[in-house]
């Protein structure tokens, strides 16, 4: 019974439900599609795509060492996965395509268009828990609903890690070989340039890089986790989201590992471990709002009512946000960051984001698609539901009257300016004191080289409270 495993966003062979499902089942040929067009229609970055090159040839040579050839092929958009996989089965002779489940609208109807074109040629396709601890729909409110309250939902799942922890399943045994080769992974794809050097160090390639991460952070940071996680300049964080987003590690791999460093307690004992299992869980419960709430996967607003929020139509604002040109210090080094390594730290996120909502009251999707079109580890679920939260306009989501002051918030988690510094080097002479605010230095220009602020922040923040004010009251409707 000749299996063949499709790849998507779960590059490794450790804790692979799908991988160990095909080679138990028989002997298994692997397959990854190389998808450009659909890519580029989810707005993928570049470094992401990148990334996931690197880590598919890593992941040949493991497959290499089980036994399994790692075939590549080219389905430009995924409707053309049912042609491409129903004729690579038939050339193989495959009696089974075995999959880890991915939740995204796009995704589940591409699955279900393979497995119908699958089925008319006699061939199973299977889908595999993989990605997530729990399948959406199998953690519940007590009326049978998805969960919209975060803290809900982790008591939730906090009464099902109890009952049973998700196994973390070792590699699997190599196969005999199979009188097949595999083919080569292509360094870059057209359509996405490749990211300099420096990116590519940062955020190096395969499992063994990946777990030796996880090892690193769970033995040295994860203890201070909670008290550091929110600055920038420490390293403070696990930086574990491309490796996540990629597959390149599990959820249940970063879960035992929290668990061992905090003798298997999720609940009690070190509340760096706890904050960090909470965020894991914050990441798994945006998956499932993005299979309950569908209209969040069709770039509408959760809670549907913010829909007749009064945008404005600001280019050139919009354009300083993105550059990182804003006149707010900590702003601008937030997303000179992103441009050069494609990863912004969790408390920037919420900040800039937070800013270009609320303070240029700027419509949350265009933060959105630049996030993902920069992002190596950019999510669907996880980027639409932080940006959401941040604008007040999904589920959970921050009050609209708590607005972040860049300011105050600059002052408290990079007290001394080193991450201004580093990112916005046209500062670096001024003293702790004046690099959260040179405009307050006063003079024409402020510093030489460094732009006046784009928004009196004040005001900014009256404007937005006025246009939450003036919306019609209404609970979110399941659409």
């Amino acid at each position: 019974m000749r299996q063949l495993i499709w790849f998507r966003t779960d590059l490794r062979v450790q804790d692979n439900r799908a991988l160990a499902a095909a080679l138990a089942a028989g002997p298994t040929v692997a397959l990854f599609l190389l998808s450009p067009g659909q890519w580029l229609a989810h707005d993928d970055a570049p470094c992401k795509v990148d990334f996931w090159l690197r880590n598919l040839a890593a992941l040949k040579v493991e497959l290499q060492r089980l036994g399994v050839p790692l075939l590549v092929r080219h389905a430009e958009r995924w409707s053309d996965a049912p042609r491409v996989l129903g004729e690579l089965c038939r050339q193989l002779r495959v009696d089974g395509v075995q999959v880890n489940a991915e939740y995204g609208l796009h995704e589940s109807r591409r699955d279900r268009a393979v497995a119908e074109a699958l089925a008319g040629r006699g061939v199973a396709f299977r889908s595999h828990l993989d990605r997530l601890l729990f399948a959406p729909g199998s953690v519940l409110t007590s009326s049978g609903g998805y969960f919209q309250v975060f803290s809900q939902f982790r008591k939730a799942c906090h009464r099902r890690l109890y009952g049973a922890l998700p196994e973390v399943l070792a590699a699997p045994a190599a196969q005999a070989p199979l009188e097949l080769a595999g083919d080569p992974v292509p360094a870059a794809v057209a359509g996405f340039a490749p990211p300099g050097e420096a990116l590519r160090r940062h955020w190096p390639a395969g499992e063994n890089a990946a777990r030796e991460r996880l090892a690193r952070f769970a033995e040295e940071r994860l203890a201070d986790y909670r008290e550091q996680r929110d600055y920038p300049a420490v390293a403070g964080t696990s930086q574990l989201s491309p490796y996540l987003a990629a597959g390149v590690l599990s959820p249940r791999q970063c879960l035992q590992a929290a668990l061992r460093s905090n003798r298997g307690e999720f609940e009690t004992g070190n509340p760096g471990a706890v904050a960090w299992i909470g965020e894991l869980l914050w990441r798994e419960f945006y998956q499932h709002v993005l299979v309950g709430y569908p209209r969040v996967s069709r770039g509408r607003a959760f809670r549907v009512e913010t829909e007749a929020l009064a945008w404005r139509d600001a280019p050139a604002d919009l354009e300083a946000w993105q550059q990182g040109r804003t006149g707010i210090p900590i702003v601008d080094a937030a997303m000179r960051q992103l441009l050069a390594t494609g990863w912004m730290h969790n408390r920037l996120r919420m900040i800039v984001a937070m800013f270009l909502a609320k303070n240029l009251l700027i419509d949350w999707r265009h933060g959105e698609r630049w996030f993902m079109r920069h992002l190596i580890d950019g999510d669907l679920a996880a980027n639409n539901g932080g940006w959401q939260w941040s604008a007040s306009t999904g589920t959970d989501a921050v009050p609209y009257f708590r607005l972040f002051n860049p300011l105050s918030q600059s002052q408290q988690f990079d007290p001394d300016g080193r991450f201004i510094r580093q990112w916005v080097p046209e500062l670096a002479g001024l003293d702790r004191r004046d690099i959260h605010h040179p405009a307050a230095l006063g003079g024409l220009f402020g510093v030489p080289g460094y732009p006046a602020p784009i928004v009196d922040l004040p005001r900014s923040r009256e404007r937005a409270l006025a246009a939450f004010r003036n919306l019609p009251q209404r609970e979110a409707a399941h659409v």
